[in-house]
C-alpha cells in the first residue's frame, strides 16, 4: 500500500557523527558565547567567610613585613658599621642606655639608634652596658659594641713611678696624669712610703684612690722584706731600714751591685763610721723637690750641715731620702759579706770597691783621671763644631 507523505531515509544510527553545516563567512566570524561562570554558593557569598579570608591576606601580609623588618634589622645589627678608623667612647658611671646610645651615633660608630636599642633588648643587653674607656675597631658591628660594652674591657692607663723618686716627684706624676680625675690628698704620704710601680688603670679613676694604693702597696712590700731580714743588721726599726735601703737605691742603678753596696753602709755603721753619702747631701739641701740637673755638688755643700747630710752627721738620717724598689730593699735585709768601707764610680756605670783607705784613694785617683779625660774630650768635640760652623 502507498502511502502519500514524503519518503524518509533511514534513522540515524547512534554513535554516527553529525553532519557538517557550512557556515557563511559572516557566521564564522561572529563571537561566540562562552562557557557561563559557575554559580557562587550562598556560603561563599557569606560575610564571615570573606572578613576570614580578609583576615588570613592581612596575617600573611603582615608575616612577610615582620620577617623582612626582623631580616633587615638582624643584618644591621650585625654588619658592618659605619666608623672609618679607630675611635675611643668613654662611658661614664650611670649613664642610661639612651645617652650611651646617642653617644655613639655623634661619635659615628653606628649608624641607627633604634636599631641598636632594640638590639640590645632582643639579646638582654640593655641592663648590661659596663662605664669604662672603650676602644671600637674600625667598621665595628653594632653587636660588636654592644659585645665590647657589656664585657667591661676598657682602656688601661699606665702611671710609672720608678725607684728612687721622692715622694714629691711621684705625686707630681700622679698630679699631672691626664687620665686621672679629682684633687690631691691633703696629707701626703711619707717619704719613701709610695711604691715604685706601674700602675694600670681605667680613665675617671681618683687620684686620691691611685696614691692609697701605692701607699698600700709599699706598706706591705716594707714589711714583707724586713720580715725576712738578717737578725745582725745595724738597724733599729722599720724606719731606719727603709731609709738605709733609700740611700742604697740613690748610689746605684745597677742590680748586680745593690747588694754590695749595702754591705759597705752596714760595715760602716757597725763601725761606727760616717756614711759619706752624696745623696744624703742633695736631699739635705734640696728636699724632696731634688736637685737641679745642672747643680753640681760644691765643696760648701759637702760642709754643711743638715739632719740628712752623712758627712756631717752620724748614723742614719732621721728618714728615707727617696723610694726605694724591691731589690734595694732586698739588698739592705741580706746584704753581702764583705770587708769593703768604700766604693767609688769606675766610669763604666759601676762602682769599684775598696777595704782600705789607700786602696780607695787610688780608684779615687782613676776616677778622677777620666772624669778629667772626658772633660778634655767634651771639651775638644765643641771647639771642633765650632770650627764647622
Amino acid at each position: 500500500m502507498t502511502s502519500n507523505t514524503p519518503e524518509q531515509g533511514p534513522a540515524a544510527q547512534p554513535g554516527t557523527p553529525k553532519p557538517i553545516v557550512p557556515k557563511s563567512a559572516s557566521d564564522a566570524l561572529r563571537p561566540q558565547a562562552g562557557t557561563p561562570p559557575p554559580r557562587r554558593s550562598k556560603q561563599s557569598r557569606n560575610q564571615f567567610v570573606v572578613f576570614l579570608n580578609f583576615m588570613m591576606s592581612a596575617i600573611v601580609l603582615i608575616t612577610i613585613t615582620a620577617f623582612v623588618v626582623v631580616w633587615f634589622g638582624k643584618q644591621s645589627f650585625e654588619g658592618p658599621g659605619p666608623l672609618a678608623a679607630a675611635d675611643t667612647i668613654l662611658i661614664k658611671p650611670n649613664t642610661g642606655v639612651s645617652e650611651i646610645t646617642a653617644l655613639l651615633e655623634r661619635k659615628g660608630m653606628i649608624s641607627d639608634g633604634r636599631i641598636f636599642r632594640i638590639g640590645l633588648r632582643a639579646h638582654g643587653q640593655d641592663g648590661r652596658l659596663r662605664a669604662g674607656e672603650y676602644e671600637v675597631k674600625p667598621q665595628a658591628s653594632m653587636r660588636e659594641i654592644m659585645d665590647l660594652l657589656v664585657s667591661g674591657k676598657s682602656i688601661l692607663h699606665s702611671l710609672t713611678i720608678p725607684e728612687g723618686l721622692t715622694v714629691a716627684q711621684a705625686l707630681k706624676r700622679v698630679a699631672e696624669s691626664e687620665e686621672l680625675e679629682g684633687e690631691m690628698p691633703t696629707e701626703i704620704p711619707d717619704e719613701g712610703w709610695i711604691a715604685a710601680d706601674t700602675v694600670r688603670f681605667t680613665r675617671g679613676m681618683k687620684r686620691q684612690d691611685v696614691i692609697a694604693r701605692l701607699t698600700a702597696d709599699q706598706k706591705a712590700l716594707v714589711e714583707s722584706v724586713w720580715a725576712r731580714r738578717s737578725p745582725d743588721l745595724p738597724v733599729s726599726d722599720v724606719n731606719e731600714f727603709v731609709t738605709l735601703a733609700s740611700i742604697v737605691e740613690k748610689e746605684t742603678g745597677r742590680a748586680d751591685e745593690r747588694s754590695r753596696v749595702a754591705s759597705v753602709f752596714v760595715n760602716r755603721l757597725e763601725r761606727g763610721m760616717r756614711l759619706q753619702s752624696d745623696p744624703t747631701i742633695i736631699y739635705g739641701i734640696f728636699g724632696g723637690e731634688g736637685k737641679p740637673a745642672d747643680r753640681p755638688i760644691y765643696r760648701s755643700d759637702i760642709d754643711t750641715p743638715t739632719p740628712y747630710n752623712t758627712y756631717t752627721i752620724n748614723g742614719l738620717p732621721p728618714g728615707p731620702i727617696a723610694i726605694p724598689g724591691r731589690a734595694s730593699l732586698e739588698a739592705v735585709a741580706s746584704p753581702s759579706r764583705t770587708e769593703d768601707l768604700y766604693f767609688v764610680a769606675d766610669g763604666t756605670g759601676g762602682h769599684v770597691f775598696a777595704s782600705s783607705l789607700e786602696e780607695h784613694n787610688r780608684n779615687v785617683a782613676r776616677w778622677r783621671q777620666i772624669e778629667r779625660q772626658r772633660a778634655e774630650a767634651a771639651a775638644a768635640a765643641g771647639e771642633a763644631e765650632a770650627a764647622g760652623d
